[in-house]
């Protein structure tokens, strides 16, 4: 994706010059304390239909994660819609499933390759490797538009996004609770279901996929929320008294400590778990 926090404030834009050295800089007033998140990913008992409704019994018996947080940490405001995941995997797919609340629904991109955080979205950032190089990024809005791209650095070192880059037979599933595009009542809020093949991470070779039981993967999601108004039927972007929209609202699984996603070595961590099944 673009650096969006690039286009949040002139601290933000500071920020990012410092980092440019590759060591993360934690401003003042951010939080970190509690370390990274982790999740272990069981694999599961039986099929899963990528339909958005996770009413598979393998479903059921995998664990949500925490709810996310501002991206900053617990020293901002929290969330005010809960964002939760889950994930599986088997030797063909990792299955990612995320849970948003909201009670607005409405999106506005159809194009594959878009710039998907225009909207609503959730976000998923993966580095196989840890090496915080050659990481992955996968968007997805309400209309189950995907953007996915790779990153072969982050772009304080100079990198930039390979958007050429796709998930071959990505399976991706959106199950709306509400109406979209529809302000004249309110939702609950929408959930996403994926399978991604692994291969889309081998990257020439660089990485083993399917992962080992007990690999470890750098991952982070993060939830991209703006507010919203209705005028004449139809829900805008609220604006300032200059009449630019307002900052968007980003919400991660594991606190970030800056306004910047593309720290990859502040995220959080999964853990392939479970027993091989015959």
């Amino acid at each position: 994706m673009l650096p969006r926090h690039a286009l949040l404030c002139p601290v933000v834009l500071t920020l990012a010059a410092a980092c440019a050295s590759g060591a993360a800089t934690t401003p003042p007033g951010s939080d970190r304390s509690a370390g990274p998140r982790h999740y272990v990913a069981g694999r599961p008992a039986g099929p899963i239909a990528i339909d958005g409704h996770l009413n598979e019994p393998a479903w059921g018996l995998a664990r949500w994660s925490e709810a996310f947080t501002d991206i900053e940490g617990s020293t901002r405001l929290a969330p005010r819609y809960k964002t939760r995941v889950k994930m599986l995997w088997d030797d063909q797919y990792w299955y990612i499933a995320v849970e948003l609340q909201e009670p607005d629904l409405w999106a506005t991109i159809r194009e594959r390759d878009g710039v998907i955080f225009r909207d609503n979205d959730v976000e998923l950032f993966v580095d196989p490797s840890g090496t915080a190089h050659r990481y992955f990024e996968v968007e997805m809005n309400q209309f189950a538009t995907v953007w996915d791209l790779f990153l072969p650095k982050p772009y304080r070192d100079g990198g930039h996004a390979v958007n050429e880059w796709n998930i071959a037979g990505l399976q991706i599933a959106v199950a709306l609770a509400g109406t979209i595009n529809d302000p004249r009542d309110r939702d609950h809020g929408w959930t996403v279901e994926l399978a991604m093949p692994w291969a889309a991470f081998a990257d020439s070779g660089r990485n083993v996929v399917p992962p080992r039981t007990g690999d470890q993967w750098r991952v982070n999601f993060s939830r991209v929320e703006w507010d919203v108004d209705t005028v004449r039927g139809a829900y805008v972007k609220r604006k300032d008294a200059a009449g630019k929209p307002l900052r968007e609202h980003n919400w991660v699984w594991s606190p970030q400590g800056v306004v910047n996603m593309h720290v990859p070595e502040m995220w959080g961590f999964v853990q392939f778990g479970g027993v091989r099944r015959k």
